[in-house]
């Protein structure tokens, strides 16, 4: 039986959820079950569901264990440096500018401008599809900023 959980106000309660919606997401992406990522990660299947539910009560070496299994790495946010950070970014990102996002928005023709999250999830959507030999340092550059400023430093591909 889980211990108690530790009093914790909306707000963590949410990051915690975010934490493994976002552990969840990276698992079925992969097309790993459940039983399999905790095997890996040495836990039961049990607490895997736990910490993808976002409970409390599971150890900090449990989340970080679970997050290596899929290849995502748990840490830190200074939340003093996103501002600025943000700020670094386009508001819009212009398709013309980068050819490979142009090429992943051939859905969306009418589209010539991008919002940076959007810009994102449909690189980490459709990553597979990249020639990454073809691109060019600028577009690798957004990448990186993308990734580092909105994806906590990792894309998830």
């Amino acid at each position: 039986m889980p211990s108690a959980s530790p009093p914790l106000d909306e707000a963590l309660a949410r990051d915690l959820l975010t934490l493994g919606e976002r552990l969840r997401a990276a698992r079925r992406r992969q097309k790993v079950s459940a039983t399999a990522a905790a095997e890996s990660a040495g836990m039961s299947r049990v607490t895997w569901h736990r910490i993808e539910r976002g409970e409390p009560s599971v150890t900090a070496g449990a989340w970080l264990a679970a997050g290596r299994a899929v290849g995502l790495r748990l840490g830190w946010v200074d939340e003093t440096v996103p501002a600025a950070a943000v700020a670094s970014l386009p508001d819009r990102i212009v398709l013309a500018q980068f050819p490979a996002l142009r090429q992943l928005a051939w859905q969306q023709p009418d589209t010539h401008e991008l919002s940076p999250q959007d810009a994102l999830a449909l690189y980490e959507r459709n990553w597979r599809h990249v020639d990454k030999q073809a691109l060019t340092m600028r577009e690798i550059a957004l990448i990186q900023a993308l990734s580092n400023v909105l994806g906590g430093g990792r894309l998830l591909v």
